[in-house]
């Protein structure tokens, strides 16, 4: 398995860095072996679609450090999974171990090499009808950690034909980091699939008009996909055997994003396998879903699961950001911390680190209404006490938010305790 590389002695250089950091934040008793990559904007004047220039301002750098933590093996997921199959007299298959999929021994070899010893719960039901002959369509509600990504990288690599020297598996995600992300696993459970190789259609990768594409599987973002596909003509989409669409619910909260998937899908032929993945499925979700999968089978995470019964929550009543800041300081004074995620009020998705015990909310997440953005809030606090385990969740706010505190409180029926920072005997009371 390899990856094509870019940008030369540039694009090299800016990859050591951005590993280098990620080694000493992270991981540093190990070098990382990454995606050679470039965060060079795109010059290219020719490219209209500007999904890349994230509203929000936040670091790209930054965030792509983030946004790479993925997990090292499979874990143990408590969630509850619902089936719903387009043929309901059909069997309903679940497998226990990865044998019975009957894959490839360079799959096996490559699931095992990254650690994974079993599927998780939602792969169970998940990969028997995703590898399923002939191809089926699904639709797949995926909390973080439940092993998603490892899912339908392995249905892409399994429809591959390594001796087709053409893009054959295509995935769209919503953000550059994200889909180098996703690359990343691709590259690691492929390790053994020496003919199989994966593109990136993103920022900073520009590929001349004319280019024969001979990468099997192709990676990007919306908008520059869609710059490949129609304008360049690098990609044709009639011969696309796998289409995936990861963080549905990002995909259609981001200006122009949903219109570009869905051009890109009604291109694609009819016996084209498409696979679907949201970590939520509000009412516009399930819309968008249905209107770009066909016939789909649905897996769903059953609705009493998507709770925060298992995570003690507090809040810190401060008076601007520097009282926040003091208040932080004192709780990590006071409390034994593995690892922590601290949010702001800005969207970083796609974060998956499974030994998260605190999560921060130096901003509470708010819509454009000023009113609480609750799917937020459960998929950042969410982020611990995940998989049956206890977890801590504090929540930095200013008097004047202590209404939408309230709303939050109500809306989850779930108790948010109020914390003195300044009293250590209290804070260090608390355990988890």
């Amino acid at each position: 398995m390899a990856s094509l590389l870019w940008g030369g002695d540039a694009g090299a250089a800016e990859s050591e860095r951005l590993n280098g950091h990620l080694s000493n934040l992270i991981y540093p008793w190990k070098n990382l072996r990454g995606i050679r990559s470039t965060a060079v904007p795109n010059v290219d004047g020719s490219v209209n679609y500007t999904e890349d220039d994230e509203e929000d301002g936040v670091d790209l750098a930054a965030n792509s450090l983030l946004n790479k933590l993925i997990r090292q093996s499979l874990v143990e997921s408590s969630h509850l999974v619902e089936v719903l199959q387009k043929d309901p007299s059909s069997p309903l298959y679940s497998v226990k171990t990865f044998e019975e999929l009957r894959l490839k021994e360079e799959l096996l070899k490559g699931i095992y090499a990254m650690g994974f010893n079993r599927p998780s719960k939602i792969q169970e039901m998940a990969l028997p009808m995703m590898l399923a002959h002939p191809p089926q369509n699904l639709i797949a509600q995926s909390q973080s950690g439940t092993g998603k990504t490892a899912a339908f990288v392995l249905a892409m690599l399994s429809r591959v034909n390594a001796l087709e020297l053409f893009p054959q598996c295509l995935c769209l995600a919503p953000t550059y980091e994200l889909a180098l992300q996703t690359g990343r696993v691709v590259e690691r459970m492929g390790k053994f699939c020496v003919d199989v190789q994966v593109m990136y259609a993103i920022r900073g990768n520009q590929i001349p008009r004319g280019t024969d594409i001979t990468k099997q599987i192709v990676i990007g973002t919306p908008g520059t996909v869609l710059d490949w596909c129609f304008k360049r003509r690098l990609i044709d989409l009639t011969k696309i055997r796998v289409f995936v669409l990861d963080e549905a619910d990002v995909m259609i909260d981001t200006q122009g994003f949903s219109d570009q998937s869905i051009r890109i899908q009604r291109a694609l032929p009819s016996e084209c396998q498409m696979l679907l993945f949201s970590a939520t499925f509000e009412e516009s979700v399930w819309q968008f879903a249905e209107r770009i999968i066909p016939d789909p089978n649905v897996i769903k995470l059953r609705k009493e699961e998507l709770t925060l019964n298992n995570i003690r929550q507090y809040y810190v009543l401060c008076r601007d950001r520097k009282d926040k800041y003091q208040a932080l300081c004192n709780i990590y004074g006071g409390i034994t911390i593995g690892q922590a995620i601290i949010f702001c009020q800005t969207p970083v998705r796609g974060i998956d680190v499974k030994q998260v015990t605190i999560v921060v909310n130096f901003d509470l997440p708010v819509n454009q209404a000023e009113e609480p953005d609750y799917e937020t809030y459960l998929h950042r606090i969410g982020r611990t006490g995940r998989f049956g385990k206890k977890g801590l969740a504090f929540n930095m706010i200013e008097l004047d938010k202590l209404p939408l505190l309230k709303k939050i409180q109500d809306h989850f029926n779930s108790s948010i305790k109020q914390l003195d920072p300044e009293d250590m005997d209290e804070i260090e009371k608390i355990e988890y």
